[in-house]
């Protein structure tokens, strides 16, 4: 009679477990594990020893997108946006400048105490002597950032690290207006990378640039061109690191991505910023329309918005080296272009790069 009594529910109750938590649970436990064995492959980089391609399974693709990355980092957007006591501003600057490697010298203001919060801290400016435009070169690096991949395009596969592609039609989405871009009236049977080349004898080309979070997270015009055409695919936001980029085969393909298209003097050109976690919000300073990480989106969805009009009918004409736009943490920027044969790119894969630097030139 001295013993407490125990309460129970019935079985069914104890173990009813609700899927959407298990998924979140499962999801965040193997990003995290993925995080570890990107490290372990970033270490064997750095000795020079070669990775060899292990790609994912599309189980483990699934298990990755559970994980509420959207959600994440629509709140990460928000704490971004709180203001901080000007006590805490200097040591919470500090320990990310020293987690990432942030060179506050070269920034506009250095004092740390003047950016009110960490969104203000992310899209700082830098010193005008900072980054030096090239002018010799017909395209410079939009951004800071890692050189992951470059060179022409073949088969209408881009490569997005060595060994590792993904469809440059599924990437851009389908055909824009010809009235627009000034596409070649190429046949139907032509296939969508004969497509986009308007010029004889002319190829086309991409760079692949990975903007880590210690980076300049601005980017700015890779060369002079005329943008017409902005194309929004509402996505994932799952991670862009070499390592994910290597695991996920078509990642910039899931992932929230703004595609710039328009053209320069050699036909064809098109900058696309890729989304990845913590970093929903991607800004571009003309385009006051652009909405990116909405709660709600269709899969496979996109948003055309055209900058052709009756009254413009050039549409948006950007200097090379002029301010574009800006992520909130790092992520990648995409370039496909159009070019004569006899263009080279000045790059090694791997190679660490800064704004302003050429890519390559005719």
């Amino acid at each position: 009679t001295d013993r407490k009594k125990f309460h129970t529910a019935p079985a069914g109750q104890v173990f009813r477990l609700r899927p959407f938590r298990v998924l979140v649970a499962t999801g965040g436990g193997y990003a995290g594990y993925r995080k570890y064995e990107d490290y372990k492959l970033e270490q064997l980089e750095k000795r020079g020893v070669e990775v060899p391609v292990k790609l994912a399974s599309e189980w483990k693709v699934a298990l990755y997108k559970s994980v509420p990355t959207r959600l994440l980092s629509r709140a990460w957007g928000r704490l971004n946006q709180v203001e901080l006591p000007t006590w805490l501003r200097k040591p919470l600057y500090s320990l990310y400048i020293w987690t990432f490697g942030v060179n506050m010298k070269e920034a506009a203001v250095e004092d740390l105490h003047h950016y009110r919060n960490l969104s203000e801290f992310f899209r700082r400016k830098l010193k005008p002597q900072a980054r030096p435009v090239c002018c010799l070169h017909s395209v410079i690096s939009p951004s800071d950032g890692k050189i992951l991949n470059f060179g022409q395009v073949k088969n209408c596969e881009v490569e997005q690290v060595k060994g590792v592609t993904y469809s440059l039609e599924s990437f851009l989405g389908p055909r824009i207006c010809t009235e627009e871009l000034h596409f070649s009236q190429a046949p139907t049977g032509n296939s969508f990378q004969q497509q986009l080349v308007t010029k004889e004898g002319n190829e086309l080309y991409h760079c692949v640039i990975y903007l880590a979070p210690g980076d300049y997270h601005c980017f700015h015009s890779p060369t002079d061109w005329k943008v017409s055409h902005r194309r929004h695919f509402p996505g994932s936001l799952m991670s862009v690191n070499p390592g994910v980029a290597r695991w996920i085969k078509e990642l910039f393909c899931h992932n929230e991505r703004v595609v710039l298209t328009g053209d320069w003097k050699h036909g064809f050109f098109s900058l696309t910023a890729v989304g990845a976690t913590n970093v929903g919000s991607i800004r571009i300073y003309f385009d006051q329309d652009l909405h990116t990480n909405s709660p709600r989106y269709s899969k496979g969805s996109y948003n055309d918005f055209s900058f052709i009009s009756n009254n413009n009918k050039e549409g948006i004409p950007m200097r090379k080296g002029e301010h574009l736009g800006e992520f909130n943490l790092g992520s990648t920027i995409v370039l496909i272009f159009e070019a004569p044969k006899d263009f080279k790119f000045h790059l090694k894969a791997g190679q660490k790069i800064r704004f302003g630097e050429a890519l390559g030139s005719l």
